[in-house]
């Protein structure tokens, strides 16, 4: 089994490829791909979500200096807007969302 990343939309995955047998088949159960950002091990201050929902705006930028209480990412969930703030003083050193993507409670946002 090899591993390879995959670049779809700006967004990185991890897939997992068998090579079959001609007439062997599909294989039973199918790997899911799962963004490789989530499993980088980073140094520094990591922002999780509150709460599942879609990114509706990044508004920081790599290198960005920020602000305890500085405003991340705006995070739309159940129909309202969250805006998900910095914990501390620092540096974005990491963004891994975009506008418009889907996530899950306590799923990888920034990295401070």
């Amino acid at each position: 089994m090899k591993i390879y990343e995959v670049e779809v939309n700006g967004q990185v995955y991890q897939v997992k490829l068998k090579e079959v047998a001609q007439g062997e088949g599909v294989a039973s159960t199918p790997t899911i791909a799962t963004p490789t950002n989530n499993s980088v091990e980073t140094a520094g201050q990591k922002v999780n979500a509150p709460m599942a929902g879609t990114i509706l705006a990044v508004k920081v930028s790599l290198g960005q200096t920020v602000k305890k209480g500085d405003t991340l990412v705006i995070l739309e969930a159940m129909k309202m807007e969250n805006e998900v703030v910095a914990p501390a003083d620092g540096v974005v050193q990491q963004i891994v969302v975009v506008a418009n993507q889907g996530v899950e409670s306590n799923e990888l946002l920034v990295v401070i």
